[in-house]
């Protein structure tokens, strides 16, 4: 399990690395000093950016202390290594001119290398919420995975995982906002309750030229939810609420004439199976 950054402010470092060498004494493993330059970065590494700036404080922390947690590699042909866990590590040695790093040397199939570098990643503090979301979306589709799953293994709420895999489903100009750091994951996350690509966009147009905030863009939302809701029959707005209750998931009614139509919003098949299991046990 990788550590967390700044750790070492927390606990100090003779500590950390005591405690992971008793873990690979345990364990049987070696920790093996490898040359920098025998390293390649893993091709299907799903972290794209490696900013200097960001790395900053990793670097001022090997600088001072070394490299604490061991990189884990596999063997390549012709004595080269490719990069499973660590990869700021080594290019943060890297900046500092370092010969070699610590290293674990491990047999993992292309499959489980992938899933351990998108779940190391996924734990990093400065990965941004499209990084994020990607790599939830890439462990379901090339690995399987539920989002139970997914929560478990990351010690997160489900809910969680469900918000971030939503903002797939946002208009590319969005997420290109998001990644690009122009709005807030708090903005997105606003915008996700807006079910019409086009005013979630011309919502983002207001959000960039007005300078909102998320309070101003909620703000903004309400007041035009609060304006559509007064035309809504009181009547089917309570069934709306009895329903999505119910069903745990937002139900919208609606009527023409005699004719009444009920849309049940679900984000995946997996929230779909959910409220079929639900029905089934209701009957």
């Amino acid at each position: 399990m990788p550590l967390g950054r700044g750790l070492e402010s927390l606990i100090p470092t003779k500590i950390i690395k005591k405690v992971t060498l008793d873990a690979l004494s345990q364990t049987g493993e070696q920790v093996h000093e490898i040359p920098v330059e025998q390293i390649d970065p893993n091709p299907n590494q799903p972290r794209k950016n490696f900013a200097r700036t960001d790395m900053e404080e990793l670097i001022n922390s090997i600088r001072a202390n070394g490299i604490i947690q061991p990189l884990i590699l596999i063997k390549k042909e012709e004595g080269k290594y490719e990069i499973v866990a660590g990869e700021r590590r080594w290019r943060s040695a890297k900046v500092l001119g370092l010969k070699t790093v610590p290293s674990l040397i491990r047999q993992i199939d292309v499959n489980k290398k992938l899933e351990i570098a998108l779940l190391e990643n996924i734990q990093r503090k400065d990965l941004n919420a499209m990084e994020k979301a990607r790599a939830y979306q890439r462990l379901i589709d090339e690995f399987n995975l539920t989002q139970e799953n997914i929560s478990k293994r990351l010690g997160m709420a489900r809910a969680t995982i469900a918000n971030s895999l939503r903002l797939l489903r946002l208009p590319e100009t969005v997420q290109d906002a998001i990644e690009q750091e122009k709005i807030t994951e708090g903005h997105a996350k606003t915008l996700c309750s807006i079910n019409d690509p086009a005013k979630q966009e011309i919502l983002l147009k207001r959000i960039l030229g007005l300078g909102l905030t998320v309070r101003e863009t909620t703000k903004m939302i309400d007041v035009k939810r609060v304006r559509r809701k007064n035309k809504i029959n009181p009547e089917l707005e309570e069934k709306e609420k009895i329903l999505s209750r119910a069903l745990d998931a937002k139900v919208k009614i609606s009527q023409s004439g005699k004719k009444i139509k009920i849309l049940i919003e679900v984000y995946n098949q997996e929230d779909l199976d959910i409220i079929i299991k639900r029905m089934k046990l209701n009957n």
